[in-house]
């Protein structure tokens, strides 16, 4: 069986989550990548930001809706949430916006279930972690070429 070890990019490219969002935006266009691992100074990872990150701070605030009940107003929407998507849209730094503990995969992960984590959840690239440490990256193109390659 094919498992992530076998189809990985090791030594991924990565950003830090100090790092300016509009470098990470740069790398990610210069080298056609949906997403980055983000790591700390020890190589441990702590987020990933992809594309839809980025985009996202060009919403508009969503103001939250209420409705009235026996007087009373009832937010729709948690202050919580509503505060997460500021920080977002207001994000300079590669950590303001990314997505802290992404979903990763051992080396071991066989390729069935690397497959229905990026359909299921509409994951682009999942990273690779062995003891804490991430040591490479899955891409949804080193998925479809194994596939490709197999058919063949």
């Amino acid at each position: 069986m094919i498992q992530a070890k076998d189809i990985m990019t090791s030594d991924p490219v990565v950003v830090a989550q100090d790092g300016d969002i509009s470098q990470a935006t740069a790398v990610m266009i210069e080298k056609g990548f949906n997403g980055l691992p983000v790591v700390d100074d020890s190589g441990t990872l702590v987020g990933i930001i992809c594309q839809s990150d980025i985009i996202a701070q060009q919403k508009k605030l969503p103001l939250p809706s209420f409705f009235t009940f026996l007087d009373g107003l009832i937010s729709l929407r948690s202050m919580k949430a509503l505060e997460k998507e500021v920080q977002k849209i207001a994000a300079t730094t590669v950590g303001q916006a990314m997505t802290a503990n992404p979903v990763w995969v051992s080396r071991d992960t066989g390729i069935e279930t690397l497959a229905a984590l990026m359909v299921d959840n509409n994951f682009h690239t999942l990273p690779v972690v062995e003891d804490g440490r991430l040591v490479g990256v899955v891409g949804k193109e080193d998925v479809l070429r194994t596939l490709v390659n197999s058919s063949e």
